[in-house]
Order: C-alpha cells, then structure tokens, then sequence
C-alpha cells in the first residue's frame, strides 16, 4: 500500500503545549493517584513524544505511589507514529523523564521501546482492544490529501469518514471502538466534526454508545507550539451511558494558571466562571441526542437551549400542524420570475420575494412565478396554453441547459421544484435566509413564496402570536447555536435550523400573553417580544 508522504504527514502535526496536554490529561483523569501501571493507556499519533512526556511523568509517579517496579509498566502504554523519526524522538523523551524520575537508563530505555512503535494507528491489525485510555491530539491531514489507495483502505476501516472527512474522524472513530467499558478518550482537536455535515456519523456513534463528559472549547486559547487556525476543542467522551456533561469556554488569555481551577470547576456541581473571567462552566444534566449538528454558544447558552428541549416540543410538530419549508426553486430565476410577461392570466402566481419583508411587513413587489405547474401537481399541456407555450419557447435554449431538464427532457420547461398550491392562500409566516437577526413576516395569504424564503404553516397557532416567539431573543439563541455564521455576523434561517426552534404548545400560553406577543410582532419590537417569551418559557433573562 502506498505510504502517506513525510510533508502530508508533518503538515498535520501540530504540538501540544505541555500545560495543555496535563489539563487533558487531568480531564480523562489519567493521573498518579490511579494504579496507571495496571491500566492501559494509548496514543494513537504521538509525533514528537509531548502527551508522551506528561504521560511518563504521570506513570512514573504512579509506580513510585504504588510501590511497583518500573517494569510494571512496560505495556501500560501503547503509542503509535508513522515517522521513524518521530518514533525514534519520542522514545529518547520517554527514556529522558524516566530517567528524571529516578529509574535506571537501562530499564527507562525498555520501557520506552515497548511504549512506542512505528504503525499506522488506523489500520494495524495489533492495536490494542478493551483499553482504559485514548488520549492525544490526532493530526490535521484532509483525506483528499491522502494517496487514493490508502484512502479507500482507511474509509473502509472508518465508515464514519464520510464526504470531505478530516483524518482526525477516524481517529476518534477507532479510538473509542477500542475503549473497554467505563475506558475514556479525550483528544485536543479541531472541532468542526461537532457541527458540520462529514461529523454527522461520529455524532450518530457517540450517540449510539458513549457519554460526553466534557467539552472545552479553546479557540482563542494559544494551545499549541505554532500558531494555528485549527478551532480546538478539548472533548472527553466515555464508553457509558450519557450522564451530566459539563461544557467549558475558554477566553482569549486562559492559559496554565487557569487550567487547575478549570478542572475543578468541572467538578463541582454548579455553574461557575473563573476568577479571573477567562473561562465560563455549565452543568447540562445530558448531551444532545442524535447526530444532528451540537450547538454552538455560551455555557449558560447551551444550558439553557438543553433545558428548553427537555420541556418544550419542537416548532415543527404534527400534532400542531406546524410545518417549516422553502419557498419554490426554478433553475432559471430570469426566464420564471418576471412582473409582465405575456402569458394567460392564470399562469402568473403572485411571488413573495425577500424584498417583499425587508419592512417588517409583507410589501409585495408586483412579481410573478410563470408557473407551470397544475393544481393537482402535474405539468400543464402547453399544447393548451399557447401564450404560455410561446413565452417558454422562447427562452428554451436557457431552460434546456439545466441539470433538471438534462434529467427529464420532456419536462424541459419544469421548475425544480413543484408548487404546492395547497400553500397560496394560507397565512404563512416568511423568514429571509440571510440576516443578523431572526425575521419573521406575516403573508396573511395570497402569495408563493420564492426560494430564499423560509416559511412557516400551522394548523393551531395564530401565526401572530407564533411571530412574536419567534421575533425573541428566545428564538434567536436556537438559530445562533446551530446555523451558520457568514461574514459580518450574517446568519442563515434555514429550515433545518428554525426546526430546532423549541415553543411551548399554544394552549398553554395565556390571554394576556399572546396578546402581547401579538401587540410586540405588530409593533416589531424584539426587546417586547423577549420579556414575553422569557416569561411563557420560564427562563430568566441572564441566559439569554
């Protein structure tokens, strides 16, 4: 099998400082006060020796607390490298602080031998099985960096490197597949798998066996030897079920001083913040289910959006009626959206567009979709609508050129998307996709809406009052812990994210509320809408 190249490796390694690595450490709870020399440890991609090193000081320690032989230890640690040369450095960094520690140079140098080896921790058939601990910083390495021989072997041996997978999935993929029951795995490592589309089958693992102990987010934290744009995140994950998780942010001058009281913050039961404001600690009484994307935010963010989806249902719900969508894709905007085109009559559906909300109220601005869908869900026969036929005749070349006609050639004068006529006369609340701040509109029916709008139905709520939820800080916390922030600050309310919205069910809210709430969307007064909001979901307005 084709060999990685030394420069895809060596541009993946990224050293750990060593109070970075004694706070991971501390958090898997890998530490001399434990029998470590009876337990075994891993390292899956151990560079140039830096967990090694605070790894064999704790071992060392451990052996002389507990009255054991050096030798006790020979297998108690399990490291792996692909560069001889990082294999040879790290071997002489066990020896040195062995020796440090007091143990002779002849067995200091046997334990370090055994310790570590040259092997692709992903696909050697000897790694070891049933361990008690996972522990390191895997490296950064593309997979479309990666020869394509030695790529297909490692999707095969980790299915949950999905899409444009980063190397570093499989190695959590692999490392907690060898943990022992009660074994824990805590890497510092780029956290995009929490959030983005090639993590969703790690997140689905997790969910599936293992408990996440602790999250500490470190992305402002000067983590590592070198600068790096890498967003690390220290995770503690253990092979159990899902108990409290606690949830750490670190700020922009957290540093060694810090990292003792931050473990014990983690300890305590309470949500904390550090003396000195560096770092912030949450207690959630669980983790997220499934393997949608984790949430972004403020401990006491996460708290409270985890608290709210324990005691709340979701926006979208079929008991309610409630459903989220996306207004109609064409393919050909130019050809299929015009505010004169000469068609019959009938054709032309009155089109919500986004600047149609940009008030607050729904303005429309005189534009039409050339629709050519039935009600009944079917194409029309142009052969029927010969105005119609011509106007689409004469923009075939365009409408000819797109991968949906390419698809279905018959159907060349298609939308993307079918219209649901079922949705024009009802009251809709519309949602542009691109904004700083959550948006709700109400088209009180009429309109289709265009496709970069969102939209919300329902068959039991006043869409008034919904609004005004919806215009909450309340509402804007879900979508900011789940969407996508572009440039400047701008969010995207998609319909994947508004689903995650949770709302109390209508009947519970009272009079006196939902008239406030309607009173704060007519008024587009989002300050209004949120002392409401906190009050019907009994939240206190420091967690917003």
């Amino acid at each position: 099998m084709t060999a990685i190249p030394a420069e895809s490796v060596e541009h993946g390694e990224v050293f750990t400082r060593r109070w970075v690595v004694d706070l991971v450490l501390d958090l898997a709870g890998y530490t001399a006060d434990r029998d470590l020399a009876a337990l075994v440890a891993v390292e899956p991609a151990c560079g140039g020796g830096a967990f090694l090193a605070g790894m064999a000081a704790r071992v060392s320690a451990s052996c002389r607390k507990h009255d054991r032989p050096l030798l006790d230890a020979k297998w108690a640690v399990q490291a792996f490298d692909l560069l001889a040369v990082n294999v040879a450095a790290s071997r002489r960094l066990v020896r040195d602080v062995l020796v440090d520690g007091g143990w002779s140079l002849p067995e200091a140098r046997e334990v370090a031998t055994a310790w570590v080896r040259q092997a692709d921790y992903l696909l050697d058939p000897h790694v070891p099985e049933a361990v008690d601990f996972v522990v390191g910083n895997p490296p950064y390495v593309r997979l479309e960096d990666v020869p394509a021989d030695r790529m297909l072997a490692y999707r095969a041996a980790c299915p949950t490197m999905t899409g444009r997978s980063d190397l570093y999935v499989g190695f959590y993929e692999r490392g907690l597949r060898c943990l022992a029951p009660g074994g824990v795995l805590a890497f510092i490592c780029a956290d995009r798998w929490m959030r983005n589309q090639y993590g969703r089958q790690l997140r689905e693992l997790i969910a599936a066996g293992y408990s996440v102990d602790v999250t500490v987010t470190m992305h402002d934290v000067d983590a590592f030897e070198e600068q790096v744009s890498a967003y690390p995140a220290v995770t503690v994950l253990r092979r159990a079920e899902q108990g409290v998780a606690a949830v750490v942010d670190t700020r922009r001058g957290f540093g060694p001083q810090d990292a003792p009281e931050l473990v014990e913050a983690i300890c305590s039961a309470e949500p904390r913040v550090g003396l000195d404001g560096h770092f912030e600690v949450a207690q959630l009484p669980h983790w997220f289910a499934g393997g949608d994307s984790w949430p972004a935010g403020s401990p006491s963010r996460l708290a409270m959006i985890e608290t709210l989806n324990d005691r709340f249902p979701a926006l979208e719900d079929p008991s309610t009626g409630t459903r989220v969508g996306i207004g109609v894709a064409t393919g050909a905007d130019s050809v299929f959206i015009t505010t004169d085109a000469d068609v019959e009559p009938r054709r032309l559906l009155p089109l919500s567009m986004v600047k149609d909300t940009t008030s607050g109220r729904h303005s429309w601005s005189g534009h039409y979709l050339v629709n050519p869908w039935d009600a009944d869900g079917q194409l029309v026969n142009l052969d029927a609508l010969p105005r119609l036929r011509a106007y689409y005749q004469r923009h075939a070349a365009a409408l000819k050129r797109r991968h949906v006609a390419g698809k279905r050639p018959a159907h060349w004068y298609r939308t993307i998307d079918k219209v649901d006529h079922s949705l024009v006369d009802r009251p809709k609340l519309l949602f542009p996709d691109l904004k700083t701040a959550i948006h709700p509109v109400l088209d009180e029916g009429g309109f289709y809406p265009h496709h970069n709008l969102y939209y919300i139905v329902s068959d039991a709520w006043d869409l008034r009052v919904l609004g005004g939820l919806l215009l909450s800080g309340v509402a804007q916390a879900f979508v900011e812990a789940y969407a996508v922030r572009m440039r400047g600050g701008t969010l995207r309310f998609q319909a994947q994210y508004l689903r995650r919205i949770r709302v109390p069910r209508p009947e519970t809210i009272s009079a006196t509320d939902r008239a406030a709430l309607v009173a704060a969307f007519d008024e587009r007064n989002a300050r209004a809408a949120t002392e409401v909001a906190l009050r019907v979901y009994g939240i206190a307005a420091m967690e917003v």
